[in-house]
């Protein structure tokens, strides 16, 4: 019996392929392993010269033999396959040294064998094996340390049987059977927690079939690489490039707010909240830099996981005070983010102090959570804080890290220069909001001539405000004036000339000027104030109507500066539009303006508007106008609801100019309220005077008015017969105030003075003027008309 050296001993307990051949070249001894390689047992070769198994030159291979070392050598398998094999030759000496034999081993690369499977085991992914079944065959270290258990306690084991995620088990089992079922690779993306570990992870997978060299499937392979850290870096990536969109969308502050949370939940938090400070909500200047103390903030926004936002323990748009040790004061006053959890005495001393957070957390079954509180700073300035809260569960239990830490101070950037931009743009908006306000008219003192409604819409520019505008201001004798404007523009810069010019028309109006010649007033002061003005207010240009109404004898006065003309909606339905000798555009200059007149019957509606309402839906302007002239004639209950019905017919959802709308229901006198006397320019006529007010107050009941009336009289008349001259004419007038009126021919305008101690005159009118409450002169067309208002007795 021949020995086999120590070497060729090991390999063949080892189960290599091996065969002892003798000195002749007969085959002695067969291995298992030459069995497995091969097919032939060793009842079939043995005692069989080896050459039979050789497919080629046998005398070649014997000389190879006999030389010793090795040889690549092409043997026929049982099956009739060819198979290339590398021999290694260790020859078998007696006891003398005489030739014995051979030992015949099937020589792979040993080398790269071991160095196969050293990088199996040591692969940084995970690798495993399995049969067809899905039975575990093998694992590499890598695995077996995700899996937290040894490679023995898997062996052989049903996959499903060794995870305890259930819906990762069903996906990965499906894609296991898929391989054997189709024989392809399969690539598997997916995310579950390792056993060994508590974070979430997310796994990349390549699963193909092994199949032996008669290519029959004897398992699946797979290599799964952990791309959590990519994965969490690609997902971070989208979502500050969604917070770069989804943030900030309106200049709005709460909105912004409600956009970061809404953003965060569920991606980075199960619930947010985010607390500004109240000057940055009332567009005031917060605190420059961290602030300290005990802080109160107030809830704008807050969102949550769970329907309801049952973690919420203050209401949206209620205050609340924050302590220095809280997570929230913290962070404001350093500036930086802070990431605490339960267990850590300031977050715990912090909820068992406030009753709301505590009862809160007792009402919930989470009461193990991480939260991280991030300050809110843009350009150096402090808004607020926003609170990222994670609730702590089996199934959920990572807490929040420094990773998160990083995304939520990019949102948090993101959204404190949004609300930040949001708060400039109120405290600008407010501002200019309160110019126009402050600008266009709040109240108009009690008249009677008209009954009247407006709209004003400026155009949608950044100010919010326009050059727009109009007003009804009360003229003497009753009368009223109707006026709308327009300057060309929008923003500030409109609103401010549109503020001046209407200063400018009440002025005008007070002199009580016919409206030609307070157009052509008004047309100099454009001017001027063109002429004053530097850079971009260097161009002014408006168009104004103004018009004047007199419920006496209801006659009304209408003058244009390039401005559309004016509607009458007459008592009988129909509708006319005015036709006025439109003048130039006030700035023009050095063209005359006129006026146009008609008779307006009492109940009549006059509509004064500007040009953004019939210019409106890309319409020209006679059909701009016909289309108002059809929203004036539709029913209306009111003239409030006339102004919304022109409005809904006319003007798109986004208006693209500025538009004013004035309308003004006519009201008269009736001839009962007025009193009228012609009078000769003769002083004995004095006293005529006198008398006929005192009748007529009798006739009124007015008896307590009567002194202070025959005083006014007989000054007013008196003047009016040495200092004007015929035509002159009495007129009281009883409406809301007590009026006396004497017109003469003289244009020329009395004024007060202060008469000197032996003066003999000159004391008239300043008693006229302390005896009543106001007193004025007006031009008429045959000269001036002098007047005085006293309030009616309190009877």
């Amino acid at each position: 019996m021949v020995t086999l050296p120590g070497d060729a001993g090991r390999e063949s307990a080892a189960g290599d392929a091996m065969a002892v051949v003798d000195a002749h070249g007969v085959v002695t001894g067969w291995s298992e392993g030459a069995r497995l390689l091969t097919g032939y047992a060793a009842e079939e070769i043995t005692g069989r010269p080896v050459s039979e198994l050789v497919d080629g030159d046998a005398d070649a291979v014997r000389r190879e033999l006999r030389t010793g070392g090795g040889a690549v050598v092409t043997v026929r398998r049982r099956d009739g396959r060819r198979t290339e094999l590398a021999l290694r030759v260790c020859p078998l000496r007696g006891a003398k040294g005489e030739p014995g034999g051979y030992v015949i081993s099937a020589a792979p690369d040993d080398e790269g064998r071991v160095l196969g499977e050293l990088a199996f085991r040591q692969a940084s992914m995970s690798m495993s094996i399995f049969d067809t079944g899905q039975r575990y065959l093998r694992m590499n270290d890598t695995a077996c340390r995700i899996m937290g258990r040894p490679e023995a306690e898997f062996t052989g084991r049903f996959f499903p049987d060794t995870v305890e995620d259930a819906e990762h088990s069903r996906g990965f089992l499906h894609h296991l059977r898929k391989v054997v079922e189709t024989g392809q690779p399969v690539h598997y993306e997916s995310r579950t927690r390792a056993p060994s570990g508590m974070r979430m992870h997310a796994w990349n997978t390549e699963m193909w079939p092994l199949r032996d060299p008669s290519g029959q499937l004897l398992g699946v392979a797979l290599a799964s690489f952990d791309n959590s850290e990519q994965q969490a870096a690609k997902e971070r990536l989208a979502l500050l490039n969604k917070a770069a969109t989804g943030i900030g969308t309106k200049l709005d502050v709460i909105h912004t707010a409600r956009e970061l949370a809404e953003l965060a939940v569920p991606r980075l938090a199960d619930f947010v909240s985010v607390d500004l400070l109240d000057s940055v909500l009332q567009g005031e200047e917060p605190a420059v830099g961290p602030v300290g103390g005990d802080l109160e903030l107030r809830r704008v926004a807050h969102h949550s996981l769970t329907a309801g936002v049952p973690e919420a323990a203050i209401g949206l748009g209620t205050a609340d005070v924050y302590p220095p040790s809280s997570p929230p004061a913290r962070a404001l006053a350093t500036g930086h983010a802070v990431l605490t959890r339960t267990g850590e005495a300031d977050l715990d001393d912090w909820v068992a102090r406030h009753d709301g957070r505590s009862a809160k957390l007792r009402e919930s079954d989470h009461d193990d959570f991480s939260l991280m509180a991030v300050p809110l700073v843009a350009r150096g300035t402090t808004l607020g804080v926003a609170v990222f809260v994670r609730l702590l569960t089996p199934q959920s239990p990572d807490p929040l890290d420094q990773d998160d830490v990083s995304l939520a101070r990019e949102l948090a950037a993101r959204a404190a220069v949004c609300v930040d931009n949001a708060r400039r743009y109120t405290k600008e908006h407010t501002t200019a909001l309160a110019l126009q306000r402050s600008l266009l008219p709040q109240a108009v003192a009690g008249q009677a001539a008209v009954e009247f409604a407006s709209r004003y819409l400026p155009a949608l520019s950044q100010a919010g405000v326009g050059g727009d505008w109009f007003d009804v201001i009360p003229l003497s004798g009753t009368r009223v004036a109707l006026i709308v404007g327009d300057v060309v523009g929008h923003g500030i810069h409109a609103s401010v000339t549109m503020g001046r010019l209407r200063t400018a028309v009440w002025t005008l109006a007070d002199v009580d000027l016919p409206p030609d010649e307070l157009l052509t007033h008004l047309d100099d002061l454009v001017g001027h104030l063109a002429a004053d003005d530097s850079g971009e207010g260097a161009e002014i240009g408006a168009t104004c109507l103004y018009a004047v109404y007199d419920p006496v004898s209801r006659h009304c006065t209408i003058a244009s500066a390039g401005h559309p003309p004016p509607a009458v909606l007459f008592p009988d339905g129909t509708v006319e539009v005015v036709e006025v000798s439109a003048g130039p555009m006030l700035g023009v200059g050095g063209l005359p303006f006129e006026s146009t007149e008609l008779d307006v019957p009492e109940g009549a509606v006059l509509a004064l508007y500007t040009d953004g309402l019939v210019e409106a839906r890309d319409l020209d302007v006679d059909a701009g106008t016909a289309a108002l002239c059809a929203a004036l004639a539709a029913p209306a209950g009111n003239l409030e609801e006339a102004c919304d019905n022109v409005l809904r017919a006319l003007l798109p959802e986004r208006p693209a100019d500025d538009v004013a709308l004035l309308l003004a229901r006519t009201r008269g006198l009736n001839t009962g309220q007025v009193a009228v006397w012609d009078l000769p320019a003769d002083p004995a006529v004095v006293a005529t005077a006198r008398q006929y007010a005192t009748e007529q107050l009798t006739a009124w009941g007015l008896d307590e008015a009567a002194f202070v009336t025959e005083l006014v009289v007989s000054e007013l008349v008196t003047n009016a017969i040495r200092y004007g001259g015929a035509p002159i004419q009495l007129r009281l007038i009883r409406d809301r105030a007590l009026i006396c009126e004497v017109s003469d021919a003289s244009s020329t305008s009395p004024h007060l003075r202060r008469a000197r101690t032996y003066d003999e005159g000159g004391r008239g009118l300043l008693l006229v003027a302390q005896l009543t409450d106001r007193w004025g002169t007006r031009p008429t067309g045959t000269g001036k008309t002098i007047w005085a208002e006293q309030a009616l007795p309190a009877s």
